[in-house]
């Protein structure tokens, strides 16, 4: 279990600082129900994954915890706060393109737990020998998420028009994101 510790400076009308402990591990299949659960709590949201809440759970399975592709959980007190999944964006002479996909709880959000998940996935897309990292479909309105991830040098590619059904705002584009990955150091 790798423990890493995020923090950050609330930017509100009361300044204060936090510090939140997120431990990565492994997915494993004690957890499977509740990433399930996590999965379908974001998809219900209808406001930033492609997929519905009743994704057949083989789908899920296939997508989450098939051979080729690294899931970690965030764990904060033993409990599930969120998730990524790490794999190459395509086989055979793309596989050197990583692809992430983070999830993080409604309730846990803004509280730096995404951040904590890009840049341990950054550090591992490295390790594997990842050259570079492709996000292929960041919804527009995901303001929040488009932030981080130019925070952390992902630029816009491409734009996808109107390629996702939001939940409440309709048709809107997505972006495909991406960004070199430094080699690790000897």
């Amino acid at each position: 279990m790798v423990t890493i510790q995020v923090s950050w400076t609330s930017r509100t009308a009361d300044e204060f600082d936090m510090t939140v402990t997120v431990s990565f591990i492994d997915a494993t299949p004690e957890y499977r129900d509740a990433m399930a659960a996590l999965f379908r709590e974001v998809c219900r949201a209808g406001d930033t994954l492609p997929f519905t809440e009743d994704t057949p759970d083989a789908v899920f399975d296939a997508m989450w915890l098939s051979p080729g592709v690294q899931t970690l959980l965030a764990l904060r007190d033993g409990e599930l706060v969120g998730m990524y999944k790490l794999n190459p964006n395509l086989s055979g002479r793309a596989s050197h393109v990583g692809s992430a996909t983070y999830l993080v709880r409604a309730d846990m959000q803004g509280q730096g737990i995404g951040n904590a998940m890009l840049r341990d996935s950054l550090a591992r897309a490295s390790a594997a020998g990842f050259r570079s990292m492709q996000f292929n479909f960041v919804v527009s309105t995901n303001r929040p998420a488009v932030a981080l991830y130019e925070k952390h040098g992902f630029r816009i590619v491409g734009t996808l028009p109107e390629a996702f059904l939001h939940s409440r705002l309709g048709y809107v584009d997505a972006y495909v994101m991406s960004r070199a990955i430094q080699a690790p150091q000897p």
